[in-house]
């Protein structure tokens, strides 16, 4: 029988971040509701390190980063479990101590230079994969690298670049063997700002704030080269896919908090002479999103639970993803349909999150990218029908 269980343990490390982000966190909503309608940032960033000290006080820091590092380590599933109580909140706080996963992937000096000063938060990084003309389509990317002496000289642009605009370094990818192509013919680079890369911010609908990055002869050192030279696809896909499963996590508290939104304003909210809740329309509402929300829910942990047993998780992770981001606009929608006038209103934050919750069918591979992945699986075989645990 399988035991959906927590420990004792893990029931009081949720609980705890739970109470955390219900106290130090929660309360800033309303704050980044009123900056955002003054067209200001949405939270200032010393705010957002004071509530990271005030976590690490509490033990919680470098929450899946490995002991040696010293972070907690938790493991895939407790992760997920903590990035859905930190989505019940869209105030944009994350523990500190993390870094992306492919730095540990640096030699010795690199990770004296880059790793530990990240994790330490004394660095910040960005991964720049995406351009103009290769989104989904990473093997078509165009920026160029060229071998000159001791350094290697990058021309191109990126797009879309998360933490663009406040990163120090980079981890650019460029062509530097054209007639390989991805295989072989893409290295990853480790570019610090100062060596003469540009950023522009990209104006969007929602919080998250791209930026495009301009390569213009920038020289980088050899020995800034991350892993070894014409390998840098197969990292770009490990930091690809490394957490797709918490995207539709962070989704599930987003859509478990405005679930109970929906609950408590049919029960108090009056049409006709009676509660909305008492509506079969709403009540059907409410029934699906909460299905929707548990099956989600599922499919998210049992591919935490494929990464953290050492398993391949690219499909599950891809069905999670898929899944999660169609069903937390699904609720969303209906939570905005619920409260009428009010949920389009800039006085709840409901239609905040009609706005962020839209981007998870668009980044980290959209959902067409996804339903392409999960058929090509099938299609030629590579995962079967019927299997449990395999």
């Amino acid at each position: 029988m399988v035991d959906f269980s927590l420990s004792t343990e893990e029931r009081q490390i949720r609980d705890t971040v739970r109470a955390f982000i219900t106290k130090e966190v929660m309360p800033l909503e309303a704050e980044v509701l009123r900056n955002e309608r003054a067209g200001a940032p949405a939270i200032d960033r010393d705010v957002l390190a004071e509530l990271r000290a005030k976590a690490r006080k509490s033990g919680f820091w470098g929450v899946s980063t490995p002991e040696e590092y010293g972070g907690m380590n938790l493991g895939a599933v407790m992760t997920a479990i903590l990035t859905m109580e930190t989505g019940r909140t869209f105030v944009p706080f994350t523990f500190g101590g993390a870094a992306d996963n492919i730095l540990y992937h640096c030699d010795e000096e690199q990770k004296r230079e880059y790793l530990v000063p990240t994790i330490e938060g004394r660095r910040r990084s960005c991964f720049a994969i995406t351009e103009p003309g290769a989104g989904s389509d990473a093997r078509n990317i165009r920026t160029r690298a060229v071998r000159d002496g001791d350094d290697w000289v990058i021309n191109g642009e990126k797009t879309f670049i998360t933490g663009g605009n406040e990163a120090d370094f980079v981890m650019v990818f460029a062509v530097t063997d054209p007639e390989k192509g991805a295989d072989g013919g893409v290295t990853c680079f480790l570019a610090d700002r100062d060596m003469g890369w540009k950023s522009e911010p990209i104006p969007t609908m929602g919080q998250w704030g791209p930026a495009s990055l301009v390569f213009d002869d920038v020289r980088v050192p050899a020995r800034n080269v991350l892993g070894e030279v014409g390998q840098g696809y197969p990292l770009a896909m490990r930091w690809i896919g490394r957490g797709r499963y918490l995207i539709p996590a962070g989704a599930l508290g987003a859509a478990e908090r405005m679930l109970q939104m929906a609950v408590d304003y049919a029960g108090i909210r009056r049409s006709m002479g009676h509660l909305i809740g008492e509506y079969q329309a709403i009540q059907w509402q409410i029934a699906d999103s909460q299905v929707e929300i548990e099956a989600s829910k599922w499919l998210t942990l049992y591919a935490a639970w494929r990464v953290q047993q050492g398993m391949d998780a690219r499909h599950a992770s891809s069905i999670a993803k898929l899944n999660g981001a169609l069903m937390a606009n699904q609720v969303v929608d209906r939570v905005l349909q619920i409260h009428g006038g009010m949920g389009y209103t800039k006085e709840l934050p409901i239609e905040r999150w009609y706005r962020e919750l839209r981007l998870l069918r668009i980044f980290e591979g959209t959902d067409e990218i996804q339903r392409r992945t999960i058929a090509r699986n099938l299609l030629k075989g590579h995962v079967r029908l019927g299997g449990i645990g395999e």
